[in-house]
């Protein structure tokens, strides 16, 4: 099983934050992103909604089962190219002296006809750079808006 664990404090106020990260548009901020969107008919930001990322030699549907604004949201990867096996995600965000702490969890494995391990530890990297490159990105364009 492989689980990413990212913490960062943006500063930036939480509603600003959390609104930024569930924007499924800025979830292409990643280098290997190349577009994302609320899934057609989902209901957008909300319990229930889906979000779609397309990317370089990937695609993700993710669907919100929980949604706190602006304490919390969780996504589950239902359909995936390649496979997953996602156990969850959560983000987390607290409001901090100087911003907004967030905590990113996630948790999957590959199926082994899919590559299995060999294709976990290149996806670890891939992804949790992905992930990093998001925050970076939410912290640069969040600096100096509130």
């Amino acid at each position: 099983m492989v689980e990413i664990h990212l913490e960062r404090t943006i500063a930036a106020p939480v509603d600003q934050v959390f609104d930024w990260l569930a924007d499924p548009v800025n979830l292409a901020k990643a280098p290997l992103a190349l577009k994302g969107s609320w899934a057609k008919g989902s209901s957008g930001p909300a319990a229930g909604a889906a979000r779609e990322v397309i990317g370089a030699g990937t695609y993700f549907r993710e669907e919100i089962p929980t949604y706190d604004r602006p304490h919390s949201y969780s996504y589950l990867i239902v359909r995936s190219v390649p496979p997953f096996r996602h156990e969850g995600g959560t983000l987390t965000f607290t409001a901090v002296d100087g911003g907004t702490h967030v905590d990113w969890l996630t948790n999957y494995t590959h199926p082994a006809w899919a590559g299995g391990r060999a294709l976990e530890a290149v996806s670890r990297r891939l992804l949790r750079s992905s992930f990093t490159a998001i925050l970076d990105a939410c912290a640069k364009e969040l600096a100096g808006q509130h």
